[in-house]
């Protein structure tokens, strides 16, 4: 298995952060032959599953994710969520902590990555795709126009 940690620091506030990296449909976005294909209906919380489809072609699998710890963000320093990832293809999980500074915030995205096909050797190697990845898609969520 293997873990990664992405941290950027803001101009945005903490609550416009928050909303931007719990947008599951801009997250599958973010990543290169992706896209949303599920998520349990009503607002967020624990136990929302949504399933992420990685494909290219007729050749893909599914990315299933259940939402385990929600805190949003409130008048406290912090924020965070964890999804646990279920997938038989991917395993795993991640952490994103959003945390104020100031009139900004940073973001601290922990991940650890399984690709259960991959033996141990492909760690590094995973880790170091997992951050190239995911930190092109955070840095894609945070500087989007938003609406």
């Amino acid at each position: 298995m293997s873990v990664f940690r992405l941290t950027r620091a803001v101009t945005l506030p903490v609550d416009e952060v928050w909303q931007r990296v719990t947008d599951w449909r801009s997250h599958a976005a973010q990543v290169p032959l992706t896209r949303l294909s599920s998520v349990t209906d009503g607002p967020t919380g624990v136990g929302t599953v949504f399933t992420v489809r990685s494909a290219w072609g007729p050749i893909g699998f599914d990315d299933p994710m259940e939402v385990v710890r929600w805190e949003p963000p409130g008048e406290g320093p912090t924020g965070g969520y964890r999804l646990e990832k279920r997938g038989r293809i991917v395993g795993g999980w991640a952490e994103v902590e959003v945390l104020r500074q100031g009139s900004g915030s940073i973001v601290v995205w922990t991940e650890q990555l399984d690709i259960r096909p991959l033996p141990g050797l492909f760690d590094r190697l995973v880790a170091r795709v997992g951050r190239a990845v995911f930190g092109r898609a955070l840095n894609g969520l945070l500087e989007q126009p938003y609406d």
